[in-house]
């Protein structure tokens, strides 16, 4: 079996060169290095929030609350409750991606479903 040999048209070149930067040198000759912090802020969280409307029955609220934000029975009974007496309900709290992707989802289960629930996220204070 013959190798195959591929020469390049042009030859390497080489990389331009890092500039240098030097410290700065005080009167006694010791060099003092100066670092600068970057503070980086966290993300903007969003909670996700449903809405209470008189149709959706109360045991979907918490099918979704489960299956979707991975909540237990007891937790998800109590947002339930809290959509129910208050009109609406924090359901998670998520970066801004990932609760437009749960707004989402509970939407398209209502739909599925045949429910009118509502959702949507809104920026934690």
């Amino acid at each position: 079996m013959a190798r195959m040999i591929f020469m390049a048209t042009q030859p390497p070149s080489i990389p331009p060169a890092i500039p240098t930067v030097r410290p700065v040198s005080d009167d006694d000759g010791a060099v003092v290095l100066e670092r600068r912090r970057q503070r980086v802020q966290p993300p903007q969280m969003y909670q996700v929030v449903m809405l209470n409307d008189d149709f959706t029955p109360m045991e979907f609220v918490i099918i979704v609350l489960q299956e979707l934000f991975g909540k237990d029975r007891e937790t998800a009974t109590q947002i339930m409750l809290k959509i129910h007496l208050d009109g609406r309900g924090v359901c998670g709290v998520y970066s801004r991606d990932v609760a437009a992707t749960k707004v989402e989802q509970v939407l398209q289960a209502a739909q599925k479903a045949g429910h009118p629930l509502q959702a949507m996220f809104e920026p934690v204070e």
